[in-house]
């Protein structure tokens, strides 16, 4: 018997059950549920093949088409799922909770498997995503200019028993010209609000989440805009460390880099630059003076951060004389306390 679930009951069992995601590996790829395995009744050409034989010729035609794909594979995927689920239970899902689905859990459930079908499918999912950063929340925001260690302090406020939550770990980017240094590739867009939502249903909803201030980008990923809009208006703690900390912190993080791949960062920035400063930039990396690279680049950034930071309302300056990260963030929460933020 097939076990129709909503949402919330299905992402509660996918802490312990496998789950198939049954859509083409592109659909996968743009974005899907974290826990997710890919286990795509049809490969990108069949449901393309598919699709447009429905719109062509209509329902019967295409199911026929799909059925020509599917059944020489029912062994495969039955032995592909036993060695997913040792348990003989598993959770499925497809984009609507519609054909692709039903057939694979017709196909589990007559092989003996315990199956668990979404109800909406994945479209379901995204819903719920969507409807979390349209959540009114107690958000607080670490702001402060570039070197200032705004992301190093994340860890030490939830030792301390903060909510917080790393955007740019999460995007996969530091959010400058340099952000991709390091990293691995960024998710899509969609997958990254994936990854968010998750994040966001663990928090409690009346206690404080501390963020990252961000632009509307990460990289290349974007921010939602409601969740963007309300970190906008929440206090924003800034911290003000002196210009010589921060570049020493931020040449100290770049010295083992490749000189490529910051050269290529700092063309990214060239018209901002000007020719001059670009040309310096360039020399200071060939040249392995790292402090003097970061000198010239933070001119850029700075005038283009305390820019943004001019439009807010709610600003908090904390002035800072280390970028020792344990020590910063009991500071800060000793700041917010003493605003009655917390």
């Amino acid at each position: 018997m097939v076990n129709r679930l909503t949402i919330a009951e299905f992402l509660q069992k996918a802490a312990q059950l496998p789950v198939l995601d049954v859509r083409a590996p592109k659909e996968y790829e743009v974005g899907h549920i974290p826990a997710a395995h890919s286990f795509p009744i049809f490969d990108d050409t069949d449901r393309a093949k598919i699709g447009t034989a429905y719109k062509q010729q209509g329902h019967d035609p295409a199911v026929l088409l799909g059925l020509d794909s599917f059944g020489p594979r029912m062994s495969g995927f039955v032995k592909e799922a036993t060695k997913l689920a040792k348990d003989k239970e598993m959770l499925v899902h497809c984009w609507r909770g519609g054909m692709r689905s039903g057939a694979m859990a017709w196909l589990l459930d007559f092989s003996g498997f315990k199956v668990n079908l979404l109800e909406g499918g994945y479209k379901a999912y995204r819903h719920l995503m969507h409807a979390q950063f349209e959540k009114p929340r107690r958000l607080l925001i670490l702001g402060g200019l570039t070197g200032t260690g705004k992301t190093d302090l994340l860890p030490y406020l939830q030792q301390q028993g903060q909510q917080v939550i790393d955007l740019e770990g999460l995007a996969h980017h530091k959010g400058s010209a340099f952000g991709s240094i390091d990293m691995p590739p960024q998710p899509s867009t969609e997958h990254f609000e994936n990854l968010l939502g998750m994040e966001l249903l663990k928090t409690e909803e009346g206690q404080p989440l501390w963020l990252e201030d961000e632009s509307k980008t990460i990289g290349r990923v974007m921010m939602p805009k409601p969740l963007h809009d309300q970190m906008q208006a929440a206090p924003t703690i800034v911290l003000e460390i002196p210009v010589k900390l921060r570049i020493q912190k931020l040449a100290q993080e770049y010295c083992n880099t490749d000189k490529d791949q910051l050269a290529a960062a700092i063309q990214k920035i060239q018209k901002r630059l000007g020719g001059l400063a670009t040309k310096e930039a360039l020399a200071a990396i060939a040249e392995g003076d790292m402090e003097k690279m970061v000198e010239i680049a933070l001119v850029y950034y700075d005038k283009a951060y305390t820019f943004d930071l001019d439009k807010r309302q709610h600003l908090i300056p904390l002035h800072l004389q280390s970028i020792n990260p344990e020590e910063n963030a009991a500071q800060v929460q000793q700041l917010a306390q003493k605003h009655n933020l917390l």
